[in-house]
């Protein structure tokens, strides 16, 4: 497991064991959305303010990692579905293990939508893919939804538990889901799952929701935070993602993150 220690490292910070996150993999549900035309601008300015990786499908390493700027870790995104396919919330996989390693990648990620009329399969395709990480040492990121005709609240707190606690027990690495929208009912997601669980950062919304979102997912236990419109679309990416680092790496509260947004 050694090689997953190291490449971890990579994408978490080594001494606060927490991480920022900036999901970049909108092109291939979405296409060029705002914020994601310059993929390599993108990249240089959440990396400047402070995040330990972004997370995007094989064109993010071609067009837009580690061209220029500040370094950043490389969350390579294995599974995919267009909003305007037949069934969005079905993720097919279209990269793999060994490519993703050839191509620099620090970890894989996955997304499975837990309820959706697809499930099984993309549930079997994330033990196959846990298990070909475990084989050669990369780790795994999750992402994982409660999503499908039986889920009337996608932040139910029982909902969330059970796709984190699915996630840890196939052999992901990580988790990313979405917040319950208190710490206390989101404390029982993180401790029901025996895996580092990020929260993911959602719609675009305001400062000031973002930050208490980042703040209340935080004590309600999570490692981290996976936040990508919030950040990217920001009119100012570096100094959002730096905020939000100091939420997830200092402890410092939502209040004093929007006080240096508004600086």
């Amino acid at each position: 497991m050694r090689g997953k220690e190291i490449r971890l490292e990579r994408i978490m910070d080594r001494n606060t064991r927490k991480t920022v996150i900036v999901p970049m993999d909108h092109g291939v549900s979405n296409g060029p959305i705002p914020g994601l035309i310059d993929m390599g601008r993108a990249v240089d300015m959440v990396a400047e303010g402070g995040a330990n990786a972004v997370l995007g499908h094989i064109g993010l390493s071609l067009y837009g990692h580690r061209q220029s700027g500040r370094d950043v870790g490389l969350i390579l995104h294995l599974s995919a579905s267009t909003a305007i396919g037949p069934d969005p919330n079905d993720k097919v996989l279209v990269n793999s293990v060994p490519n993703a390693l050839k191509m620099g990648a620090d970890a894989v990620s996955m997304h499975v939508n837990i309820g959706a009329d697809s499930e099984a399969r993309m549930l079997s395709d994330l033990g196959r893919i846990a298990i070909e990480c475990m084989e050669w040492g990369m780790p795994l990121l999750a992402m994982m939804y409660p999503r499908g005709r039986k889920i009337e609240n996608e932040h139910q707190a029982d909902h969330v538990a059970l796709a984190a606690r699915v996630a840890a027990e196939l052999g992901a690495d990580i988790v990313k889901t979405v917040y319950t929208g208190d710490p206390d009912s989101f404390r029982d997601v993180t401790r029901g799952c025996p895996v580092p669980v990020v929260v993911a950062g959602g719609s675009k919304t305001d400062d000031r929701a973002t930050m208490d979102l980042i703040e209340g997912a935080m004590e309600g236990g999570a490692a981290g935070i996976s936040i990508g419109r919030n950040a990217f679309q920001h009119a100012n990416p570096d100094r959002c993602t730096r905020a939000a680092a100091m939420i997830v790496h200092e402890g410092k509260s939502a209040g004093e993150a929007c006080e240096f947004l508004e600086e």
